[in-house]
């Protein structure tokens, strides 16, 4: 069907189609997850709302469900208020570099084996560099508020991500290690092969277990990384209010809170990728393999999605010092000391990743 169609598209607009029909797949691929967004907010509210035991919200529409679309028009018809001595140019320009590295990411997210914008071989690079690129909105955003408040939220973002950026890394660079290969889709059929998965039992073979230290520090210091509860000091109300999004109001606002929801199901699909066999069925029998591999894999988001939240509902937030002890005295040693074993454990006899 994909081949009728780009024949046709070639054939009616000639070289203008290459241009066409990437801009028809980024859009097929960024409106769902805009969607996902809405409503990962109202799972969120939800979540909360159940384990406080209350109903979350319920009013708009059938069991609440329009309520992200009603707080989405809220914010599209509210006015961008400009504080008088902020910087204009910067102040609307760090929005927009926060959450366009949370979106250009998903450019070489596969979503099954040969399903992605840009199965490109440097994947995981790609990912590493425009992921880290984030930090710079948060703090021009600080800077160019020209409020004490947005200021602080900013230097604490920055300190914080940067440090969190560099467990992260250390883990990806783990996996990259067993996986042997930089692209995402390779990584993902790797954790099909294996001791476990030549007698069914997939699920075994991932990468989550041999590499359960280095899967659990990803997934600690994604919830760093993207300032969310515990980790959320950067907008601790009580001390500095809403940190560097302070003086944002309207859509300026609505796109700090849109990238915060979209790197959640970044890290959670990456997650899934790289320690949880992306769209692989856990079990390797006809009960479990009928079900199609994008299910799995948005199966596993959705629970990684939760995790965060069930974070959130869970744990007091910690103190400054503590999350930047957090990852430089524990993360960075860890990871690298398990760089070093699963080093050793590659070129000892005992490899399980050949």
């Amino acid at each position: 069907m994909l081949d009728t169609v780009t024949t046709y598209g070639s054939s009616l607009l000639g070289p203008f189609w290459p241009v066409v029909w990437t801009l028809v797949k980024i859009v097929a691929l960024v409106l769902p997850l805009m969607g996902c967004v809405a409503y990962l907010t109202l799972w969120e509210r939800k979540a909360i709302g159940w384990s406080q035991v209350r109903p979350g919200p319920n009013r708009v529409g059938p069991l609440g469900l329009l309520q992200p679309i009603a707080d989405a028009v809220k914010l599209i018809f509210k006015e961008v208020i400009l504080p008088t001595a902020a910087n204009r140019g910067l102040f609307f320009l760090g929005p927009v570099m926060t959450i366009m590295p949370a979106l250009a990411a998903w450019a070489v997210v596969p979503f099954g084996p040969e399903v992605a914008l840009a199965n490109v071989n440097a994947g995981l690079l790609f990912l590493m560099a425009i992921t880290s690129m984030e930090v710079y909105g948060v703090i021009i955003a600080g800077w160019a508020s020209n409020s004490k408040y947005a200021f602080l939220g900013a230097l604490r973002a920055s300190a914080q991500m940067v440090s969190y950026e560099i467990a992260m890394g250390f883990a990806l660079v783990v996996v990259l290690m067993v996986s042997a290969s930089l692209n995402l889709t390779d990584i993902v059929m790797g954790q099909a092969r294996g001791r476990f998965a030549d007698i069914g039992l997939t699920f075994l073979s991932w990468n989550w277990l041999p590499l359960l230290p280095i899967f659990v520090v990803y997934v600690i210091a994604g919830i760093a990384e993207t300032n969310r509860h515990p980790f959320d000091v950067v907008e601790g109300e009580s001390e500095i209010v809403a940190g560097h999004m302070v003086e944002y109001s309207g859509m300026a606002f609505a796109m700090f809170f849109l990238a915060e929801y979209a790197n959640i199901i970044l890290v959670s699909m990456l997650a899934s990728l790289l320690f949880l066999g992306g769209w692989l069925s856990p079990i390797d029998s006809a009960l479990f393999t009928w079900i199609p591999g994008w299910i799995w894999l948005g199966l596993k988001v959705f629970v990684m999605c939760t995790l965060f939240l069930w974070v959130r509902a869970s744990f007091p937030r910690y103190r400054y010092d503590q999350i930047m002890r957090l990852g430089w005295k524990i993360f960075i040693p860890v990871t690298l000391v398990w760089l070093v074993v699963v080093g050793l454990w590659i070129q000892s006899p005992w490899n399980i990743w050949k």
